[in-house]
């Protein structure tokens, strides 16, 4: 399980293909209607890397983190389906619970 939603949306974002710091937040925006500030999404990106979750997609400058494109890893591909998978079971069993026909 991550340790923050941010985590989970740079995965997400990134399953759809490579992407660098400000388009990856771009995607979380118009996937969720709200940006991540800089420390939650470097930070994430941070620990995805640290993880092997995410990796450069080419070589970039040292300290440019901001301009480094990032890709997903097969590792990241599998724990985001994992991950949205268990979530998946408790949406329609949240759902179930208050009532509402699960989609």
């Amino acid at each position: 399980m991550y340790s923050t939603d941010a985590q989970m949306m740079v995965l997400t974002v990134l399953a759809g293909g490579p992407r660098h710091g400000y388009a990856i937040n771009t995607a979380i925006e118009e996937l969720t209607g709200r940006k991540l500030g800089p420390g939650s999404l470097y930070g994430a990106l941070t620990r995805l890397e640290a993880r092997g979750l995410i990796e450069p997609a080419a070589e970039g400058s040292e300290g440019q983190e901001r301009q480094r494109t990032m890709r997903i890893t097969e590792a990241g591909r599998e724990s985001l389906r994992t991950e949205l998978e268990q979530l998946a079971r408790v949406t329609r069993a949240g759902l179930r619970a208050l009532g509402v026909e699960p989609a």
